[in-house]
């Protein structure tokens, strides 16, 4: 009798290790996306909810408001992801070659992912402040400023996007000196044999070595660019800037449903949003593969 080839899915005692996980995605994860798709579809309040078909998306897809909020979101993760990933590569690919001790520069680079980015957007005010920030203080010796970084509804997209850099760069640097050391040191040393400058080498045997991983961060930055809200909260003192001039899609989201009440409004709109994160991934991930190959 043939023998049957051991799946791990066919196996109660694995979906037995599987449960407590599976209960706890399913209760916190699954559950909130199916609510979000039935309320966005309702209207009233939260203790009678009544169902409004799609004119809850009419209103939504019609306001002015959100127009602004999916601009700035767009803005702030087609500035921030690329940028924040060119200059982590510099970096990463720094302390790898010209740094001796690089796991004390790894842990100091690390040190801003650990920390709150409330805590980080405090600080952030303070260099950014138009009277006594040590960014104006650093530009006065250039003959420039005072920037009023915080006040002017013209310098808030801005001034999100130099701190969603900054607060990107630690995952980033991390994610890159660990593909840099999966790349094997031959191909290096072949391509000193044939006198490749070091330039050649990180176009040729560098970023192709390190497709699968700048593939990853590009999927998970834009992800989390497009849901950008502690940034916007923490940096703005609980707003989104001067006359909302930062709002974005997620916090367009908090202030229907927290802030006006409209919850299903609200819902609509958290569904466009994960309906174009879904989408714009899906197009960035067959793009890279088509790349990649």
């Amino acid at each position: 009798m043939r023998k049957l080839k051991y799946r791990a899915e066919n196996s109660p005692q694995a979906w037995l290790f599987l449960l407590p996980a599976l209960i706890i995605i399913g209760v916190f994860n699954v559950l909130p996306l199916i609510k979000t798709f039935i309320m966005s579809m309702q209207k009233g309040t939260l203790n009678n909810l009544q169902f409004n078909g799609f004119k809850n998306f009419q209103v939504v897809l019609q306001d002015p408001k959100f127009h602004d909020a999916i601009g700035n979101t767009a803005l702030f993760s087609f500035v921030v992801v690329p940028v924040g990933l060119i200059i982590s590569m510099f970096i990463a690919v720094t302390i790898f070659e010209k740094i001796k001790y690089k796991s004390l520069f790894e842990t100091i680079f690390f040190i801003p992912y650990l920390t709150s980015v409330i805590a980080v957007g405090i600080v952030f005010r303070f260099l950014f402040n138009g009277d006594y920030g040590f960014i104006n203080y650093l530009l006065s010796f250039i003959n420039v400023g005072p920037i009023n970084f915080l006040d002017d509804p013209s310098m808030s997209m801005t001034t999100l996007i130099l701190f969603g850099i900054w607060s990107g760069l630690a995952f980033n640097i991390i994610i890159l000196l660990s593909g840099l050391r999966t790349i094997d040191e031959s191909y290096y040393k072949v391509a000193d044999m044939f006198g490749a400058t070091k330039m050649e080498q990180f176009f040729k045997i560098t970023l192709p070595q390190l497709i699968p991983t700048i593939t990853f961060l590009l999927m998970m930055n834009f992800i989390n660019a497009f849901k950008v809200y502690a940034q916007v909260f923490s940096l703005f003192n609980g707003k989104a800037g001067i006359a909302n001039s930062a709002t974005t899609g997620v916090f367009y989201i908090f202030n229907k449903f927290y802030v006006e009440y409209r919850y299903g409004q609200g819902m609509a709109a958290a569904v466009i949003l994960f309906a174009l994160i879904l989408l714009f991934t899906l197009i960035q991930n067959y793009v890279l593969k088509r790349i990649s190959k």
